[in-house]
């Protein structure tokens, strides 16, 4: 069954659904230096970065439109200062949209764009295909860039063959965030390490008409409500496929994990949740209205620096573990995921596009950004940096001060992904990844069956249809690619 919405839409049809990603936060966006009115200097340039070219030079850049993106469109006055000779023109689109067309643009040697944000998911597989440029050694050459200082997990995702295709913008893996002052008047006490079973009571205890219990992503896409699934899946035991490339998903574990999320979704999750992603459960979590929200850690500092009554009033849990209808503790079930930016091969203006790939995902631009008190009209500081790319992010005084609440287990589950082994069960899988399948066929797959989650989320499907749809779209994927015998 195909309900794919976004997928290989039109480039058109894709810029003109480009509003519909923009963050609730009301961000403003200043594409060049005379719209941008943050511009303080930080000390002059920064040693090592190559200098700008004498020719003005305009480089177009894809990127995906949560906060954490629009901040540099916003600070981008201060690349300017050390490279007036390049422009950048920034193409921002929400998730959905930003993926295909990048993909399309990429996979065609189109080369519209001099650079793209992807993740974790597709630089390995496009590197592979011969899609990218290898990084590693411009930036091994630019000791300023310290290319060591970048997280081993985040990096090592980023990496094929030993180079490295992608520079990471920002990190995560997921956590639980929870409101202190109403699980208190519940008389409740989230652990540090919950499992579901835990967090599913605390839900229905705290529940009301006006405050959801939790709030989950529920609109369909791979990266959306399938992110926050297949963790769960993976501490119910479950897989995608076992060690044969045999489907699982009509399997026992599968299928109580699925019911576990979508009864939890309707019994104390927000309203209209099959259409809420990471944004709309960031409004609702910063306004109030939800109790709980599992989400990616690099919420934390969003919440903190946007909403700072509930932020001060939030506490941070790890990734919930453990089959909810045993309740039994299980591996940690953080996902692990980067944000990252490539140029692809062929494409021109790359030595300029390189620079700005360094300058964007620097100490220096940490450093500089952390020192703002506000970004496009919206308050800023250091809990609100990129976070999960750098160890010196971790050891810097003023982050570790602005994000005491949050940083250590933001670091350690970033530490503690397990991508390589992602399910709590000892059957062998054979392929990687906590949130996805890290094969070139599961954009497509994942698109499908995540659909298939959404319409079981919004009731115009049961859970066992839309399992046994999935099953049949997986072992359709696997045929065609020649795996399942």
């Amino acid at each position: 069954m195909y309900r794919m919405r976004h997928l290989f839409a039109s480039s058109g049809s894709l810029r003109e659904s480009r509003k519909l990603g923009r963050s609730p936060r009301g961000r403003k966006i200043g594409l060049l230096a005379g719209a941008v009115t943050l511009v303080a200097a930080v000390g002059g340039t920064y040693a090592g970065f190559a200098q700008a070219s004498a020719k003005t030079v305009t480089i177009k850049i894809a990127i995906e439109s949560n906060p954490n993106m629009l901040n540099i469109e916003n600070l981008i006055g201060e690349f300017y200062k050390l490279y007036p000779g390049i422009k950048v023109d920034f193409d921002t689109l929400n998730e959905n949209n930003e993926r295909a067309l990048v993909e399309t643009d990429v996979s065609t040697h189109a080369n519209e764009f001099n650079a793209v944000m992807i993740s974790n998911y597709e630089t390995p597989i496009w590197a592979k295909n011969g899609w990218l440029q290898n990084l590693t050694p411009a930036l091994t050459a630019d000791k300023s860039y310290d290319i060591n200082d970048l997280l081993k997990p985040i990096r090592a995702s980023l990496t094929y063959k030993g180079g490295l295709y992608s520079v990471p913008f920002y990190g995560e893996s997921s956590m639980l965030y929870y409101r202190k002052s109403i699980l208190a008047a519940a008389g409740e006490t989230m652990p540090l390490h919950p499992t579901w079973a835990q967090v599913a009571a605390i839900a229905a205890k705290v529940n009301t008409p006006s405050v959801a219990g939790i709030c989950l992503r529920g609109v369909n896409g791979w990266g959306d409500n399938l992110a926050v699934m297949d963790t769960i899946v993976n501490t119910f035991g479950g897989s995608w496929f076992n060690d044969k490339w045999q489907p699982q998903l009509t399997s026992t574990p599968d299928e109580q994990a699925w019911n576990f999320y979508v009864n939890l979704i309707k019994a104390d999750g927000e309203s209209g949740a099959s259409q809420d992603n990471f944004p709309q459960c960031e409004t609702l979590y910063g306004e109030g209205k939800t109790a709980m929200w599992y989400d990616a850690t690099v919420a934390a500092g969003l919440i903190t620096t946007a909403y700072p009554t509930v932020g001060a009033d939030t506490g941070y849990a790890y990734a919930p573990t453990g089959n909810a209808t045993t309740g039994a503790p299980g591996v940690h079930s953080g996902w692990l995921y980067t944000w990252s930016l490539s140029i692809p091969k062929g494409v021109g203006e790359q030595a300029d596009t390189l620079k700005f790939l360094e300058w964007a995902t620097s100490k220096q631009y940490l450093d500089y950004s952390g020192q703002q008190t506000t970004v496009g009209g919206q308050p800023f500081g250091w809990a609100d940096i990129n976070p999960g790319t750098r160890y010196s992010t971790y050891s810097n005084p003023n982050y570790q001060k602005a994000a005491s609440a949050f940083y250590k287990v933001t670091l350690n589950s970033i530490n503690t992904a397990t991508p390589n082994h992602a399910t709590d069960s000892d059957v062998s899988i054979p392929y990687g990844g906590v949130q996805f399948v890290d094969e070139p066929w599961f954009i497509n797959l994942g698109n499908e069956v995540s659909n298939n989650l959404e319409a079981a989320i919004a009731g115009t499907e049961t859970v066992t249809q839309a399992l046994a749809t999935s099953q049949s779209e997986a072992k359709s994927a696997v045929t065609t690619a020649g795996l399942l015998k």
